[in-house]
C-alpha cells in the first residue's frame, strides 16, 4: 500500500517506506521488531547481490571497468580509513576498531535507491552503468572491510599487513567459488530435466548456494554470489532457452526482491525507536550530532574522491583521453547519488550483541544509530534532490548510442531475416508443399516489413517525440480493447483456456515492448 502511494506522490519508493517506518514506529501499540542480526544479512543479502549482478551488463560493468573499480575499492577503503579515523577523534571510548568497523557500514552506496530514484529521468546510460557497477562490487570491499575490523574487535589484534594479504585471498578465492559453484548450477539447468517451477525455484537457491559455499571455507560469500550472478547470466541464453521459462522467472524475481527490498527500507524505519531504546554509552542529542557530522563527511568524500577519479586519468594516460570527457554534470550527478541504505542497515544489524566472552558489543547501538542517520540523510536529503538536479543540469547524451526503440527493431529485423534465410536456403522446396511453413514465412515475412517500416518511422526526422508517443499511446489503447474481448472469449467457453492464456501472453509481450523497463 505504502508503495503505491509512494507512487501516486511521484516519490521513489525507498524514501517513503524509510519515512512511513519511522512515522509508524512511533505509533502506540506498535510491537518492537527485533531480528537475529545473522540472519538478516543471510536472508536479504544474497538474492538482492544476485539481482543486481544478473541485470548488470557485462559489456557496459567491463566497459566503465575503471570509474567502476576506483569507486567500488578506492572510495570505499578512502571512505574506511578517513571515518575510522574521524569517529575515534570525535567519539569518546571509540577505538580504531570500532571506527573501520562504521567506516565499513557505511561506506556503500545503495544501487537500488539511486536506480530507482533516477528511473525515468534523462541520465545518460554511462552514469547508470557506472553507479549500478559501482554497487555491485563495493559490497563486497565494504564488508571485507567489515570483516576484518570485526575479527579485530573480537580477537583483540590486528595487523595491517596480514589483513592485506588475507583481502585478496578472500576477494579471490570468493570469485573462484563463485565460478565453481555457478558452472556446476550451469551443468544442472542445461543438462538435467528441469521445468519452468524448477529453473524458478533453482535460481533461487543459488546465491544462497553460493554465500553459503564461500563462507563456509571464510572466503567472500559476496564475492561468489556476484560472479556467479554474472556467470549465470551471460550464459543464461543457452540454459533458459523456453519463453515460459523466462517470463516464469522474470514474474519470480520481480516478486521476490520487490517484497525484500521494500521489506528491508521500512525496517529501516522501525528500527529506530528500538535502536535508540538500547542507546546507553551516548545520549540521543550526542548519538544525532555525530551521526550528522559523519553523513556530512561521508558526502564530501565522495565528491573531493570523484573529480579526481574523473580528470586525472585523462591527464596521464593518452587512451583514456580518447574517450569522451565527462565534463563536471556527470561526476556531480554520480557524487549526489550516493545513497546508503540496504546493505549498510543489514552489515549494522549483523554485528553480534555480544563478544566472545560474553560482554555487551562495545557502541553496538551507537553505531546502529549512526548508521541509521546516514542511511537517513542520505537517502532521503540526496533522494527527495537528486530529480530536481538532474532535471535543472538538462545533461546531454555522453556517449553514441541508438535509441532503445530503434535497437529493437533492429535485433528484430537481423532475427526475422535469419528465419527466412534459413528456410529459403534449407527448405526452399517444401515451404510450397507445406501449408504450415507457408503461412509460418509469409507472417515472418509481413512482420519484417512491418518492423522495417516501425524503424523508418523512428529514423524518420521529421516524426516528433509526440506523434511517437501518441502511436504507442493508440496500441496501448487496443492492447486494453483486447484484453476485454480475450475476458469476454472466457465467459462465452467457446475457446479453451489454454488458447486463450497463449494470446493473454502474446499481448503481454506485445505491451511488454513499449515498456521495456518493465523489471
Amino acid at each position: 500500500m505504502m508503495v503505491m502511494v509512494a507512487k501516486k506522490l511521484k516519490i521513489a519508493y525507498p524514501i517513503f517506506l524509510v519515512l512511513a517506518g519511522l512515522i509508524i514506529s512511533l505509533l502506540p501499540g506498535i510491537p518492537e521488531i527485533e531480528l537475529d542480526p545473522e540472519l538478516v544479512f543471510l536472508i536479504f543479502l544474497p538474492p538482492l547481490l544476485y539481482e543486481a549482478a544478473w541485470y548488470t551488463s557485462w559489456n557496459d560493468f567491463w566497459k566503465w571497468k575503471r570509474p567502476i573499480a576506483l569507486l567500488a575499492f578506492g572510495l570505499v577503503f578512502a571512505t574506511s580509513l578517513i571515518i575510522a579515523y574521524l569517529s575515534q577523534a570525535l567519539i569518546p571510548g571509540f577505538t580504531l576498531a570500532l571506527g573501520f568497523l562504521l567506516g565499513g557500514i557505511v561506506s556503500p552506496p545503495d544501487a537500488v535507491a539511486a536506480t530507482t530514484v533516477l528511473k525515468g529521468l534523462p541520465v545518460p546510460k554511462r552514469i547508470i552503468s557506472i553507479l549500478e557497477g559501482e554497487s555491485l562490487v563495493n559490497d563486497a570491499s565494504s564488508l571485507i572491510v567489515f570483516r576484518f575490523a570485526l575479527a579485530a574487535i573480537l580477537t583483540g589484534s590486528f595487523s595491517m599487513n596480514e589483513a592485506t594479504g588475507q583481502f585478496f585471498l578472500v576477494a579471490g578465492m570468493g570469485i573462484v567459488v563463485g565460478l565453481i559453484g555457478a558452472g556446476i548450477m550451469y551443468l544442472i539447468h542445461r543438462y538435467l530435466p528441469t521445468t519452468s517451477a524448477i529453473d524458478a525455484a533453482l535460481t533461487i537457491m543459488t546465491p544462497y548456494i553460493l554465500y553459503l559455499g564461500a563462507e563456509q571455507f571464510h572466503f567472500s560469500g559476496v564475492m561468489a554470489v556476484v560472479t556467479g550472478g554474472l556467470f549465470i547470466s551471460y550464459r543464461s541464453h543457452e540454459i533458459f532457452k523456453n519463453g515460459n521459462t523466462r517470463l516464469n522467472m522474470l514474474g519470480v524475481w520481480t516478486t521476490v526482491i520487490f517484497v525484500m527490498n521494500a521489506m528491508v527500507f521500512i525496517l529501516i524505519g522501525l528500527s529506530l525507536p528500538s535502536i535508540i531504546r538500547g542507546l546507553e554509552e551516548a545520549s540521543l542529542i550526542q548519538g544525532i550530532k555525530y551521526g550528522v557530522i559523519i553523513s556530512a563527511v561521508v558526502i564530501a568524500i565522495r565528491f573531493l574522491w570523484i573529480y579526481p577519479a574523473a580528470f586525472v586519468p585523462r591527464w596521464l594516460f593518452k587512451s583514456v583521453r580518447k574517450e569522451q570527457s565527462p565534463g563536471w554534470k556527470g561526476p556531480l550527478v554520480i557524487g549526489w547519488a550516493g545513497m546508503r541504505g540496504v546493505v549498510s542497515l543489514a552489515t549494522a544489524l549483523s554485528i553480534p550483541f555480544v563478544m566472545d566472552d560474553g560482554s555487551p558489543f562495545p557502541h553496538r547501538n551507537l553505531i546502529l544509530l549512526i548508521t541509521f542517520i546516514v542511511i537517513f540523510i542520505t537517502l532521503v536529503v540526496q533522494g527527495l534532490t537528486l530529480p530536481f538536479i538532474v532535471r535543472k543540469l538538462n545533461m546531454p547524451s555522453m556517449d553514441v548510442v541508438l535509441p532503445q526503440e530503434q535497437q529493437e527493431a533492429q535485433i528484430q529485423i537481423r532475427l526475422n531475416r535469419l528465419a527466412l534465410n534459413h528456410i529459403n536456403s534449407n527448405y526452399g522446396d517444401v515451404v510450397n508443399k507445406s501449408n504450415l511453413l507457408k503461412n509460418y514465412h509469409s507472417q515472418i515475412s509481413i512482420e519484417t516489413e512491418n518492423t522495417e517500416n516501425q524503424l523508418d518511422l523512428l529514423e524518420c526526422n521529421n516524426c516528433t517525440t509526440q506523434e511517437i508517443d501518441k502511436f504507442a499511446e493508440i496500441l496501448k489503447e487496443i492492447y486494453a480493447k483486447q484484453r476485454i474481448d480475450i475476458f469476454q472469449m472466457r465467459r462465452e467457453k467457446y475457446y479453451d483456456d489454454e488458447e486463450i492464456r497463449k494470446a493473454e501472453l502474446q499481448l503481454d509481450l506485445n505491451d511488454l515492448k513499449l515498456n521495456p523497463n518493465f523489471h
